[in-house]
């Protein structure tokens, strides 16, 4: 399978890897390159600017989720009909958990045999920038470091200098300029971007970041230094799909948005039909046999979510009633008795017995692993599982005896050592899952779904 393709990675975390991966990956579409875009590792936010940029989804690879073998397969299984493959690192390229190396940007490149283009941030550098390629090269030769996008560069006279750096001491292709511009920049908040579900003209603001980056980006000279990628062997043909025995209501709105595409798609192969429902305009909830909802950002529409107490009081009671839930992170926050945050206290379901309040600075961040207890409403095989947490909020004031589903070995959960509270067929915590080969979380859940109809 012929299969162009290049990772877009920096020397460090903020050098603007998203914006410019976003705008090229708008500019590559705008010209009619049907293009294909993975994430690596676990991140919710810049998948969904990519996949806006390209009217597709985009996919994580993750080295904590998943073994070697199945991202290569589970890459080759997405690219199927693509021109060209376009990957953004996080973090720096050589930066990762483990201390060799295992898990960082590099070894995805070198998994995948990905040409690496580097983003660098060039404020307050010129002839600098040289020795920092050099020494990326040289830091190990078996990646594929085939050019420099030199970004929020000051001028025309910096550009210059810059380009005589790399030219005169690297052997790396410039393949873009960068100039700093007031229009290229995406609002943050504290967990990151502002999604593109938030961001009013979306279609205007992708065009935009297209049509700036693509004029100073060289897209045929990355597309030859894509095309420098061997081919990869044909992945196999793709299952049929069942026919759907079974409906689950999922949460899709600007408050909740954080699903991986590729577990959304896990549920089709389990043989469940997803139906989205609006948190803050839906009065009910859609005719349905179990509840999923996702992460995302509750605690910047508290008002509207507390405004709509209809669909508050017809979830909570389907769940007392015995529906089959799964909620995560700001699910819980949504099913607990009421958020506080800055943007006001507000009332939510009620089903979770505690308040979740937002902290300045995070009280779960990064990987997490745990082993479920026996109280888990859908246990798996056994053995310490890998998923991830990032949040700020803490539940206080938790009433009666709670019951926990899983005991944390590495991260916080809800309270350093416990995460997952069960409430009847409820399971509620701050863990976000991943439908790997080593849990396949969306058919266990499915199946105890369909035992509970």
């Amino acid at each position: 399978m012929r299969a162009p393709r290049f990772l877009i990675a920096a020397a460090h975390k903020s050098s603007g890897k998203t914006v410019v991966s976003t705008g090229i990956a708008a500019a590559l579409t705008a010209r009619g390159t049907r293009l294909a875009a993975f994430k690596k590792g676990p991140d919710y936010i810049d998948p969904m600017w990519l996949g806006a940029a390209i009217g597709r989804p985009c996919y994580n690879l993750d080295f904590n989720t998943q073994a070697p073998d199945e991202i290569a397969a589970f890459f080759a299984s997405r690219i199927k009909g693509a021109e060209a493959t376009l990957v953004e690192a996080n973090k720096g390229l050589f930066d990762g958990v483990s201390m060799d190396g295992s898990d960082a940007n590099a070894a995805l490149a070198k998994l995948l045999d990905l040409p690496v283009v580097l983003v660098i941030d060039t404020v307050g550098m010129t002839r600098g920038i040289a020795p920092l390629l050099q020494g990326y090269r040289a830091f190990d030769p078996a990646v594929n470091i085939v050019g420099v996008i030199l970004n929020k560069v000051g001028g025309a006279r910096h550009e210059r200098k810059l380009r005589e750096a790399v030219e005169t001491y690297t052997d790396l292709k410039v393949v873009g300029a960068v100039h700093r511009d007031p229009a290229l920049e995406i609002g943050e908040r504290h967990l990151g971007l502002t999604t593109p579900a938030e961001t009013g003209g979306l279609d205007d603001l992708i065009a935009r970041l297209g049509g700036i980056i693509g004029a100073s980006v060289d897209l045929d000279l990355l597309l030859d230094l894509a095309a420098q990628a061997p081919n990869l062997p044909d992945p196999p043909a793709p299952r049929p799909l069942p026919d759907p025995d079974l409906t689950i209501a999922y949460a899709r709105d600007r408050a909740f948005g954080f699903y991986y595409p590729d577990d959304l798609e896990a549920f089709a192969e389990a043989g469940a039909r997803l139906v989205p429902f609006d948190a803050m305009r839906d009065p009910a909830l859609p005719d349905c046999d179990g509840l999923f909802i996702g992460g995302g950002f509750p605690e910047m529409f508290v008002d509207a979510l507390e405004a709509n107490a209809a669909l508050r009081t017809d979830i909570r009671a389907r769940i007392e009633a015995g529906l089959p839930t799964y909620a995560e992170c700001g699910g819980l926050m949504y099913l607990s008795r009421a958020i506080v945050a800055e943007a006001g206290v507000g009332e939510m379901v009620g089903v979770v017995p505690g308040e979740a309040v937002m902290h300045p600075t995070p009280e779960g961040k990064g990987l997490i692993r745990f082993t479920e207890r026996a109280d888990h409403p859908w246990p798996g095989p056994g053995g310490e599982i890998r998923a991830h947490e990032f949040h700020y909020a803490r539940l206080r004031a938790i009433t009666g005896t709670p019951s926990y589903g899983r005991t944390i070995t590495r991260g916080h959960g809800v309270d350093g050592s416990h995460d997952g509270l069960v409430l009847g067929n409820t399971l509620a915590g701050f863990c976000h899952l991943r439908n790997t080969r080593a849990d396949p979380w969306v058919q266990r859940f499915v199946d105890f779904v369909r035992r509970h109809r």
